[in-house]
């Protein structure tokens, strides 16, 4: 079966006259389906949805429904009407009996891609779709459900499809229907309308390309173009269906046409041609008008002629005469309301009447007649200055004569000075005038005069008048850059005489001698050019002469300001060191600068005093020196032109060595042969270096320097022969200063030199002492059971030690817990006992004749007692030790 898709046109009313059609769509979009199945129909009109009753016709039956939305299951032609619209466009739908269909979708328009759908009633059984077109295979279309047609155009391809499968004994082919696809309008052929339809020549005019969209493609943008014959108008195409032309002239009139296209360019149509008649006004209302106005023209000016049109269209024809002559004086042809045409330098014969006339090809028409006037201006005139002798002084009188050569009378002539106005004469019949001058110095200058007879003032050539006047006294002025003149300023010396004819020749003079000269040709002043020394000083005048007489200026004095030079500190001290005690004279002098002289001395940078120096030199400055003097010194000279400072200049006051102090440092109270002592000198004050010497009983033992200050030690290791007194001596080059005597006392134990003798001696002491240790530890084990007496009692050595001899002690307070030693020699026998008691909380250590065992079992006690025969010798050095017991 052969089925149509019908394309919807729906032209508006600018077109028809009609309500716009009613659009019908289908759902689901497909025109053509299966027996038995439903589709359902909608009418849509201008508004959306339907407004009122909606008419429905089944192959141009009335049906009895009347809502937007109706189902169907019979095949047939399909319309609806709404309310607003016309009835629309029959669509066809087919409901077939095939078990398989061709369907397209609705409603295609042009340019659309169209979808073809291969469906049958079974189609999981298909294995195979093939499409085809105009009875020949489409390509690359095997087993889809779907094709699609791109951009569908308005012809008679026909399409159909083919499936295929196995059955259960053999394989199976079924056909389609034939379908042949009507693509509808996108828009239909556009119409172009002129506004005005006839417009008058000149008028500008509005193009229109007019046609319409569907509703369903309202969105599609189209571009619309115009043409004149063959020619494209405007700019190209453009989204505007509107086109002005700004003015139609008669060979405008043309046919046009307009195309309307998609952007794409898929669709595109033109329009009919319309032929566009342009309506041409005669010429009318001609008039001439004469610049300058009036007519009055002055012979060599220019005469202009404007001729114009109250009405008229097209090209013009404008035309110039002058009564009296067969020729025109000139012709213009423009699409204008006027022109207008220039006579250049008219003269006397250019004189009459004048007309014009405008033509546009409906015959000419004439302008009104104008008279035309000429008259001769005043030439320019000739200024004569006539003096009594060839120089014009002061006192002369001197003729001005002005006149024009030609012009017609009357003319008025002024006189001119400078461009001040002398005064004025007239000359009714022509000629010229004379004007007479009684001369004084203000009189030279420029003169000139002017001629006037009512055409415009005509002016002379410039004369100069140059009266000689003797040059006045000129006035000097020195100009500087500041307020005073210092070395180096370029200082300008001006002379100027007031008055005087030039050329003037100057001359400056400084204290009567000659510095140069100049000429000022023009009259004013000149100037000279210095620059400033110390030596230019002094008294400074010019002179200024013109040939009539010299004149001298009065005398200006000139002072040049030197700024202070750098200036130079020089210290002054007695002798060739500075010492305590010393007066320094500080001179500080600037070897040039202008007086008065402002001086400042510093010591490290703090001012120190300051003097000035009225009539320039240097300035002293006394110090007696204390050993804080020593540093840098510097001074300022200051004249007000800038401070200078002085190098530094340093000063380093000698300070004697104070009485120095002799410390001994041992390493216990009590100095023992064998300990080293340290011998330390130092003088607190006292310039370096510094050298100590150190003395024994007299005797130098040693000498050091200290390079920077302070002081020295010397170190010996201690024997019997060191005991004795010692002192030490600072000297750094001032005198030498000794210091106190410090008295150092050794002890030590002196022993047999026997030998043998000796030596038995001495191992019969040693077992006599390890027996009495015994029986003492014994001894003192029986009251310490019983709670005796502390380990050590210093009460019962007192009355026996020996006031002769020294007894040391060494118990510092912070060696808690430390041995502390005590060497007692009783006054009866040659005994010595030796105590060691190690100290715990407040305990003290004694010596006694009688030892215990200390109390507290913490305490260690070593007790040795060792009696020995005195010799007429020395006493035997003897030592004894014991084991320590708890």
């Amino acid at each position: 079966m052969l089925l149509w898709l019908l394309l919807v046109l729906t032209p508006g009313r600018g077109q028809s006259g009609l309500d716009p059609k009613a659009s019908l769509l289908l759902k689901p979009p497909w025109s053509t389906t299966f027996k038995g199945q439903t589709v359902s129909l909608i009418c849509r009109g201008p508004h959306s949805p339907a407004q009122g009753h909606v008419s429905w016709y089944h192959d141009n039956y009335l049906l009895r429904k009347s809502s937007e939305e109706i189902r169907i299951k019979t095949s047939g032609d399909y319309k609806c009407k709404t309310h607003g619209s016309s009835i629309s466009d029959p669509v066809h739908v087919e409901f077939s009996p095939k078990w398989l269909v061709l369907q397209a979708q609705h409603p295609v328009f042009e340019g659309d891609n169209v979808t073809l759908r291969c469906h049958g009633k079974k189609d999981e059984e298909s294995k195979a779709k093939s499409y085809y077109k105009n009875g020949e295979k489409l390509g690359g279309t095997n087993n889809a459900d779907s094709i699609i047609v791109y951009s569908a155009s308005r012809d008679n391809n026909v399409y159909h499809c083919t499936a295929s499968g196995d059955g259960l004994w053999s394989s199976w082919t079924e056909t389609s229907n034939r379908l042949r696809i009507q693509v509808q309008e996108l828009f239909p052929r556009p119409w172009l309308t002129a506004s005005p339809s006839q417009p008058p020549e000149g008028s500008p005019v509005t193009l229109t390309c007019e046609t319409q969209l569907p509703p369903q493609r309202s969105d599609v943008q189209l571009w619309f173009c115009f043409f004149r014959e063959g020619q494209a108008l405007g700019s190209g195409c453009s989204s505007s269906p509107e086109l002005q032309i700004p003015a139609m002239w008669s060979e405008d009139a043309r046919s046009y046409w307009c195309q309307a296209q998609t952007v794409t360019l898929s669709v595109m149509k033109e329009s009919l041609r319309s032929y566009i008649r342009v309506q041409r006004v005669p010429v009318s209302g001609v008039n001439l008008e004469i610049q300058p106005r009036g007519g009055k023209l002055i012979e060599g000016e220019n005469l202009v002629l404007v001729c114009s049109v109250a009405k008229g269209t097209g090209t013009v024809t404008f035309s110039w005469h002058r009564e009296g002559t067969q020729t025109s004086l000139g012709r213009k042809t423009q699409r204008s309301l006027s022109a207008e045409l220039q006579v250049p330098s008219v003269k006397a014969q250019d004189a009459g009447k004048y007309y014009c006339a405008a033509d546009n090809m409906r015959g000419p028409v004439l302008s009104q007649r104008l008279r035309v006037t000429l008259a001769v201006p005043a030439s320019q005139p000739i200024l004569t200055l006539r003096a009594p002798g060839a120089q014009a002084l002061v006192g002369d009188t001197v003729e001005l004569h002005c006149e024009a050569q030609t012009g017609s009378p009357p003319i008025l002539y002024r006189f001119y000075h400078d461009g001040v106005t002398l005064g004025s004469s007239s000359a009714p019949s022509g000629g010229g005038v004379s004007f007479n001058l009684s001369l004084t110095a203000e009189h030279s200058g420029n003169y000139s005069c002017e001629a006037d007879n009512g055409l415009g003032a005509q002016h002379s050539e410039v004369v100069t008048l140059n009266v000689t006047v003797p040059a006045s006294q000129p006035v000097l002025t020195l100009r500087t850059p500041g307020a005073q003149a210092l070395v180096g300023d370029t200082v300008e010396l001006h002379c100027e005489a007031q008055t005087g004819s030039p050329p003037i020749l100057y001359r400056f003079y400084h204290d009567g001698v000659t510095l140069g000269n100049s000429s000022a040709p023009s009259g004013g002043g000149v100037s000279f050019n210095l620059s400033l020394t110390a030596e230019h000083s002094g008294n400074y005048s010019c002179e200024a002469d013109n040939g009539l007489g010299a004149q001298r200026s009065e005398v200006v004095p000139l002072s040049v300001t030197v700024p202070a030079s750098r200036p130079i500190l020089t210290l002054r001290a007695p002798g060739a060191q500075a010492l305590v005690g010393d007066t320094v004279e500080l001179h500080c002098e600037a070897q040039t600068g202008s007086p008065p002289i402002l001086y400042r001395f510093y010591h490290d940078g703090v001012t120190l005093g300051n003097s000035s120096a009225p009539s320039g030199g240097g300035v002293s400055f006394n110090l007696s020196l204390t050993a804080e003097h020593s540093g840098n010194y510097s001074c300022e000279a200051d004249n007000g032109l800038g401070a200078q400072c002085s190098e530094v200049v340093t000063l380093s006051v000698t300070v004697p060595a104070s009485r120095p102090i002799l410390t001994l440092r041992a390493p216990r109270a009590q100095a023992l042969v064998g300990d080293t002592v340290e011998l330390h000198c130092e003088a607190q004050t006292g310039s370096p270096p510094i050298l100590y010497h150190f003395y024994h009983d007299g005797v130098t033992l040693r000498n050091s320097s200290a390079p920077s200050g302070g002081g020295v030690s010397f170190n010996l290791s201690l024997t019997a022969e060191h005991s004795g007194n010692y002192s030490c001596e600072a000297d750094n080059g001032v005198g030498a200063q000794r210091s106190e005597v410090v008295t150092l006392s050794i002890t030590g134990l002196t022993g047999s030199r026997g030998g043998h003798v000796t030596t038995g001696v001495t191992g019969v002491l040693l077992s006599l002492v390890g027996l009495a240790a015994v029986v003492l530890l014994f001894y003192y084990w029986l009251p310490g059971r019983a709670g005796g007496r502390p380990a050590c009692d210093a009460s019962s050595s007192s009355s026996h030690s020996d006031p002769q001899e020294p007894t040391y002690h060494n118990v510092p307070a912070w060696l808690e817990m430390q041995p502390v030693y005590s060497n007692v020699n009783p006054k009866e026998g040659d005994v010595v006992y030796s105590e060691v008691c190690r100290i715990q909380g407040r305990n003290k250590c004694a010596a006694g004749t009688t030892a215990r065992l200390p109390e507290d079992k913490d305490s260690s006690v070593i007790y040795s007692q060792v009696k020995v025969t005195s010799t007429s010798g020395s006493r035997s050095q003897l030592s004894a030790s014991s084991a320590p017991h708890r």
